[in-house]
């Protein structure tokens, strides 16, 4: 499997899209044997290089196998990627990646996948002060546009008010929503923004990352911890209040997913020290089911 410091350490985000996508796809494909009755006449493995457009996202999310279909008219959709770029995703990992650069991968790699497949894929990056918008296009020139803006971007301030994101859901537009966010907010303005999108585009895959030595608190003796949105201080002994803290955090993160599976939304946890493959696995399950 591709870490994810291996793709960071390329420094170039659309090979690291490219190489995270394929060696996904081959490798899922490559670690299980063919089903008896597969009809190998309409269908042939997936290799790298292969043109995505060819894939049978139905099977594949059937399967978990990877096939080509040699005589099918295609479907697409349209993806919408979002981008939370507030102060919190600087937080650094152990392995030495900020949830922001993890997710400057995973987005990176979602839009390959989708563009491949022919899909019209757009990306919103939720500034403070702004949007970035990039409306979604299917044409050859998208994907270039796509990695300058997730390369280009630092994450500052915080999460975006009602009023900034009210243009998000100010039409009507169908298409799947993919949002990466570690879910840190102030109030509800994260789950406010995406009930919205639920009700004006459909279908939400809600990705939340999470750094290792966040879920794991892996830290030692006397620690001094600084939010990165308001700049406070708290000072503590790791070892003393770790038991408490994942106990509260076990809580927290079970609460999370069932308020957001009740609300519609598709949601999956991401520890970012580990490979992209499960995100991408979560996209082409919920992509097929929206095609």
């Amino acid at each position: 499997m591709l870490t994810p410091e291996l793709l960071h350490g390329l420094r170039n985000l659309s090979l690291a899209a490219r190489q995270a996508a394929e060696g996904f796809l081959n490798g899922a494909h490559a670690s299980r044997r063919h089903g008896a009755g597969m009809e190998f006449s309409q269908y042939r493995p997936y290799q790298p290089g292969d043109d995505l457009r060819r894939l049978d996202w139905r099977l594949a999310a059937r399967s978990d196998r990877y096939y080509l279909r040699e005589s099918e008219i295609d479907t697409s959709l349209t993806v919408h990627l979002l981008l939370d770029a507030s102060a919190s995703m600087n937080h650094r990992d152990d392995n030495g990646l900020t949830k922001l650069d993890y997710a400057r991968l995973l987005l990176g790699a979602l839009a390959y996948l989708a563009t491949q497949q022919g899909d019209a894929v757009g990306l919103t990056i939720l500034h403070p002060a702004g949007l970035q918008h990039l409306p979604p296009r299917a044409d050859a020139r998208q994907l270039p546009r796509l990695y300058h803006a997730l390369e280009t971007t630092e994450a500052t301030g915080h999460f975006p008010g009602t009023g900034t994101l009210a243009q998000l859901t100010a039409r009507r537009q169908r298409a799947l929503t993919v949002c990466v966010t570690d879910l840190y907010e102030e109030g509800t303005e994260i789950n406010t923004l995406l009930t919205r999108l639920r009700a004006t585009s459909g279908d939400v895959l809600l990705l939340h990352l999470m750094a290792h030595n966040e879920l794991k608190f892996s830290y030692q003796a006397s620690v001094t911890f600084r939010d990165l949105e308001t700049g406070h201080t708290l000072q503590i002994d790791a070892s003393q209040q770790r038991a408490a803290y994942q106990k509260q955090l076990e809580a927290w993160l079970q609460e999370t997913a069932r308020q957001a599976r009740r609300q519609g939304f598709d949601y999956h946890l991401l520890d970012t020290s580990q490979p992209l493959d499960a995100a991408m696995r979560e996209f082409i399950r919920r992509r097929n089911l929206g095609s």
